[in-house]
């Protein structure tokens, strides 16, 4: 799946379009995607609110040949300007970008194919909108639904028709498409799943870490707890018994939400916890921590599950959107039945028990998720993608380019 896809006669023409107003994790599977299309000799121009000089790959889509356009910029006014319109009148910023992607679009040649990435299930409502008004063909990519987010009722309809007309429907996981069919209440046929790149190495890794000091987890994610549930993991701690074990748990991570939870750790006085900040290497995380707990509340399908499995390393998780789909509870890893307390304090007490299994319960998951996801993710999508446009195309096509 590593290889490049068959290359059509001509260069195919793609818009990828993000709905994200940062550069998160979800932003890395349009982005090595669009890559790879632009490595092959396709014409790719990426839409997003803002790129930030040297942030996530747009060093490398720009000197691959993609243009990339921002949408939250305003001719001869300073971005800092644009930023104030958008705290003071959020509305009227979203409105600008709608404008200015209806324009551009309409002012390029015609895309084979449109690539509209959603954080959520329906925050790219109004871009795909656009999209379909104008008659242009375009896919979903979801990376996240919860029940946490439901699409308002007056959205509804509109919400039905981006996926009714949408040549297909990307997934990270299947409970998200279930899930997502539920909230629109209707089927969403032309769809599968798709995986997210992993940043750690495809190799098998047959390290384990010195257990002298202890069982050491890492808490990887988002300083977010309404999502990402870090609060309930920090109230299990300071339950006596895991105060009494040779425990430690490190949170990798930012976010809005950093110092409330570093106060609520000192709050319990919880010695066994420390906040590593944001990890740029994370293949390094576990090079000497032995598993990884995520007490997460809302997930489309972790990546840093993906990776703490391939890294052979032993998961605890919360049995939330696609966990379940990649880790077998009690045989790869060790599964909360719902994201509380009393689950989450029963699943570590379970992998506690086995502690001494954990070596070998890291590399039955590092076998698995190898079967699950392929080797380079983002390949293996621009291929899909390739296939989808040229199925529109046909065999002749009408060549040109997305103009500059």
């Amino acid at each position: 799946m590593g290889s490049k896809s068959e290359m059509p006669a001509r260069p195919m023409r793609f818009a990828f379009i993000s709905s994200n107003f940062t550069w998160g994790g979800s932003e890395e599977l349009w982005s090595l995607t669009a890559a790879a299309l632009a490595g092959d000799g396709h014409k790719v121009v990426a839409y997003k609110n803002r790129f930030k000089p040297h942030e996530g790959n747009v060093d490398a889509l720009r000197r691959l040949g993609a243009k990339l356009i921002e949408l939250a910029r305003f001719p001869f006014l300073p971005n800092t300007l644009f930023s104030a319109i958008f705290w003071i009148s959020p509305p009227l910023s979203v409105a600008w970008q709608a404008l200015r992607l209806h324009v551009s679009l309409r002012a390029r040649k015609r895309p084979d194919l449109v690539v509209i990435s959603q954080g959520g299930n329906h925050d790219g409502l109004l871009l795909a909108g656009i999209c379909r008004r104008i008659g242009y063909p375009y896919v979903l990519i979801s990376q996240k639904a919860t029940d946490l987010y439901w699409p308002r009722d007056t959205w509804l309809k509109e919400v039905r028709a981006i996926y009714a007309e949408a040549l297909h429907a990307f997934f990270v996981s299947k409970h998200n498409h279930r899930l997502t069919e539920e909230q629109i209440g209707c089927p969403i046929e032309r769809a599968s799943v798709t995986r997210n790149p992993f940043m750690v190495p495809w190799e098998k890794r047959g390290d384990w870490p010195s257990e002298e000091a202890g069982l050491r987890l890492a808490c990887v994610g988002r300083l977010y707890p309404k999502e990402k549930g870090q609060d309930m993991l920090l109230r299990v701690l300071a339950d006596e018994k895991w105060r009494a074990r040779p425990v430690s748990v490190t949170f990798f991570g930012s976010g809005e939400q950093q110092e409330a939870l570093e106060s609520m750790a000192a709050y319990h006085r919880l010695s066994s916890v420390r906040f590593g900040g944001y990890a740029t290497n994370v293949a390094a995380i576990w090079d000497d921590h032995h598993g990884l707990v995520l007490p997460t509340r809302a997930e489309g399908l972790p990546l840093v599950l993906v990776e703490a499995m391939m890294s052979g390393r032993v998961a605890i998780a919360t049995d939330i959107a696609g966990n379940c789909e990649v880790l077998e509870d009690d045989v790869t890893g060790f599964v909360a039945a719902a994201p509380t307390e009393a689950s989450i304090d029963e699943a570590l007490e379970r992998a506690w028990v086995r502690r001494d299994e954990w070596r070998m319960i890291g590399a039955l998951a590092a076998d698995r998720i190898r079967d699950l996801v392929p080797s380079d993710p983002p390949r293996t999508l621009a291929a899909e993608l390739v296939r989808i446009a040229g199925a529109i195309a046909g065999p002749k096509g009408s060549g040109g380019q997305i103009g500059d």
